[in-house]
């Protein structure tokens, strides 16, 4: 059987979305909100109706709406934002979406500065959804036309690329899109350097990213939504009639990504600039994130919140999740001036989550010593700290310092480690109210898991089978091989005799001891041959010329 794109994937994404809260917009008036000039992105009517909506200032008890001249000036410090690259184009649009931007306006004669938000991340309500399909865009070179685009307040949010499902390689065909439309010489960077998620989809495969992601490292989304997908489906809601058809893998990474909610929700929280790369969020960072949430908000006691280990596997992204779980903590209002402690037993990994976190735009410290991490943590302005556990050790000696605060979180990374079982008890010794949230991505033997325990057993897992099932990581196969011996033993008898003939008792005893091993078998010359040529064998026959390189480890 045959598909068509349309009908197949663009159509039912187009009907789920309306369902969801986007309105649809005609081509016509799309390009009527952007003044009838193609290479302009943003729907500028409809931007500034919702900045003069959503946005008002209080003085001296009194509140005010922006003038006309702040708000048009707001919409054209977002339109003319300065080309500095892809990427970090993205992130200055990026920072004035989350932000704001400030301006003076003249109150009773006063000049005061107040801030010009863009999105109400607060009241998501006050924000208006739009889509449209085949969005028209002039680039330098070449006018492009991606499939669907998501509107938040006239600014593109989501870029969508649909194909049929009995196309090979159509996923990849879709993200190929996605990045040559990125390029200046080919394509419409302009409109990424507003968009925040790009999805590649059809209806058995979904991947999504954002702007300069690469194609190996797009991502699959899984969580488990079906049932609610498919009463949404089975409905007329918003003016679209209810559909007799089965629920698709689209529909519910649709739903999961895109539902407005999860969209701000995603962009606000989930998004960090790591250097020059942007990232978002993998499904099991965010759903480790969510879990530790609501654990933390749970109290063992009036004055201590429950802790626990998230265990995902190597290569899941653990320092990343550090600091998506941080930016969590310091947005929730919920958790009052949250501060966090990172601790590491190793200097080099000390290293690596503070560089993580500070490419990351996070105000990060790094102890120096252990009085220096006792300083760090009595000045309550410093809200996240990176330490060696070591120091705690050195802190012990202030015998008079103690921070009870029950809004101060630990987090301890490769806390599987032996040693954080006898070191926690005298992190508690110094904090004694904080929360303790352990990481490893090392699976945890019986001792291990008591350790998992101690931290208050486990909050999230993502282990190394469901890693490779998202190909996220590859799989660790093991084959047994071993040389073929046949031992002689009149032959090394004799050997050993006549080696043994001049040595006394004592000494034929010891000589013996030393030959009687194994080892000392396959350390012999011609067996360590009969090895190499079989590894060389093996890798001619298997390897040699794919680009995959062997290591041999004794």
């Amino acid at each position: 059987m045959e598909y068509n794109e349309l009908n197949d994937s663009q159509l039912p994404a187009i009907n789920l979305l309306q369902k969801l809260g986007y309105k649809n917009i005609s081509e016509e008036e799309n390009i009527k909100n952007r003044e009838k000039i193609l290479s302009n992105v943003l729907m500028e009517e409809i931007l500034f109706k919702q900045l003069k909506k959503i946005n008002s200032f209080e003085f001296k008890g009194e509140t005010f709406k922006f003038s006309a001249s702040n708000i048009r000036a707001a919409v054209n410090a977002l339109k003319n934002v300065q080309d500095e690259g892809l990427v970090k184009t993205n992130e200055k649009i990026y920072d004035l979406l989350t932000l704001g931007k400030s301006f003076m306006e003249n109150v009773y004669g006063d000049q005061k500065s107040f801030t010009i938000k863009y999105i109400d991340w607060e009241n998501l309500e006050n924000n208006v959804y739009h889509i449209t399909e085949e969005f028209v865009v002039e680039g330098t070179k070449e006018t492009r036309r991606p499939d669907i685009v998501l509107f938040v307040n006239g600014i593109p949010f989501v870029v969508i690329e649909n194909k049929r499902r009995d196309k090979n390689l159509s996923i990849d065909e879709g993200i190929s899109q996605h990045i040559r439309n990125q390029t200046k010489s080919e394509g419409i960077p302009r409109l990424f350097h507003y968009a925040q998620l790009l999805l590649s989809v059809q209806p058995n495969e979904v991947k999504f990213a954002v702007t300069g992601t690469g194609a190996k490292f797009w991502s699959v989304w899984k969580e488990n939504a079906e049932k609610e997908v498919e009463k949404i489906i089975k409905k007329e809601i918003n003016g679209v009639e209810a559909e007799d058809r089965l629920t698709t893998i689209q529909d519910c990474n649709l739903f999961s990504l895109c539902s407005p909610e999860r969209l701000m929700e995603l962009v606000y929280k989930y998004i960090v600039f790591d250097g020059p790369v942007k990232k978002i969020t993998r499904y099991q960072q965010y759903f480790a994130v969510q879990d530790t949430l609501k654990r933390v908000k749970q109290f063992e006691n009036q004055d201590k919140r429950r802790g626990g280990v998230i265990w995902h596997t190597q290569g899941s992204g653990k320092s990343l999740t550090m600091v998506m779980l941080s930016k969590a903590l310091a947005l929730d209002k919920m958790i009052r001036n949250p501060r966090i402690i990172i601790v590491t037993d190793r200097i080099n990994l000390d290293k690596q989550i503070y560089k993580t976190f500070n490419n990351c735009g996070k105000n990060v410290k790094k102890a120096r010593t252990g009085r220096n991490l006792i300083e760090l943590i009595e000045d309550k302005g410093n809200e996240i700290i990176t330490t060696v556990i070591d120091k705690f050790e050195t802190a012990l000696n202030r015998k008079d310092f103690k921070d009870k605060s029950s809004n101060l979180f630990v987090l301890v990374d490769e806390s599987h480690r032996g040693q954080f079982g006898e070191s926690h008890a005298r992190m508690k010794q110094i904090l004694p109210n904080a929360c303790y949230i352990g990481f490893t991505g090392t699976p945890l033997m019986k001792k291990e898991k008591n350790t998992a325990r101690r931290f208050g057993g486990f909050i999230h897992t993502y282990t190394i089978d469901q890693a490779v099932a998202d190909k996220a990581v590859v799989p660790l196969l093991y084959e047994g091989r071993a040389a073929k011996l046949s031992i002689n033993s009149q032959q090394i008898d004799k050997g050993f005799n006549r080696l043994a003939e001049p040595l006394t008792e004592y000494a034929t005893k010891d000589l013996k001891k030393k030959f009687s091993t194994i080892r000392q078998v396959y350390e012999s010359e011609h067996v360590i041959e009969e090895i190499a040529y079989d590894i060389s064998k093996h890798f001619c026959k298997n390897w040699q010329g794919t680009g995959f390189k062997a290591q041999l480890a004794v």
